[in-house]
């Protein structure tokens, strides 16, 4: 059983497509597209019947743990998936995932059926799901651009656009549709960093007025349904890092995909 782990600081920011087209020129003096290019990222994430692992993450706790199953485009049922436990600790980011079968995984998590296979992280996930009561609760799926540094290539980025929600039909074979969080022309920007950001990263985001911010897809989509969370009026408030009334630039920028 194929098994990863990943560890690192990760930082989000909001940007519109005004924004994100001469950001994505400079750093294109500095990275390179992956080998996917723009891809699509399924997911469905697992959570109690009263939603307590996402109450407990939007309160900000220094520790905090998701479990999620992810593939990349919609796969068949015999399609390889990845069971995912996401933790964060003190603000590091671990990620401790195995790859599976659709059908074996879904046999695992909703039946209870576990696959027969030994790794640490299986083992890890079995207390995890003894812990709690999990449903699938959330598909949440976007489109994703990353990149990669030329001088570091442990250093990335992401571009995440078009990221949609539903809560029925749960199910990463039905298709990758739902209702838009964010409006077409937005992306959200990660940068995964293992020790600290290159210079010309931090020049780059100082020079172009982008700031970080917390921001969790499956966070303020709960908060949205609870009334708790407006993308406009967070973006009103961000748009005022770059643009001025009047300014012709003020439309938010067209989408465009990235040439990879």
């Amino acid at each position: 059983m194929s098994q990863t782990v990943f560890n690192r600081y990760e930082k989000k920011y909001l940007i519109p497509g005004a924004v994100y087209d001469g950001l994505w020129e400079r750093l294109m003096e500095h990275m390179v597209v992956d080998q996917y290019g723009l891809s699509t990222i399924c997911n469905i994430y697992y959570d109690t019947p009263d939603d307590l692992l996402i109450r407990r993450s939007i309160e900000h706790p220094k520790y905090k743990e998701k479990l999620r199953l992810r593939s990349y485009g919609i796969p068949q049922k015999n399609g390889t998936v990845f069971l995912e436990i996401k933790k964060k600790y003190d603000g590091i980011v671990n990620k401790r995932r195995i790859e599976l079968p659709l059908a074996c995984a879904y046999d695992y998590l909703n039946l209870g059926i576990r696959p027969d296979r030994e790794c640490q992280i299986l083992r890890e996930i079995d207390f995890f799901l003894q812990r709690y009561t999990l449903q699938p609760r959330l598909y949440l799926a976007y489109d994703r651009v990353a990149l990669y540094g030329k001088e570091d290539p442990d250093f990335r980025i992401t571009f995440d656009s078009r990221i949609r929600f539903r809560r029925t039909n749960v199910a990463l074979e039905h298709g990758d549709f739902g209702s838009l969080l964010l409006p077409e022309s937005w992306y959200l920007m990660e940068s995964k960093i293992q020790k600290a950001a290159p210079k010309w990263f931090s020049d780059l985001l100082t020079e172009r007025r982008v700031y970080s911010i917390s921001f969790s897809k499956y966070g303020n989509i709960y908060k949205k349904e609870h009334g708790a969370w407006n993308a406009e009026d967070l973006m009103r408030h961000r748009l005022e890092n770059w643009f001025q009334p009047g300014d012709p630039s003020d439309n938010q920028g067209k989408r465009r995909k990235p040439a990879c």
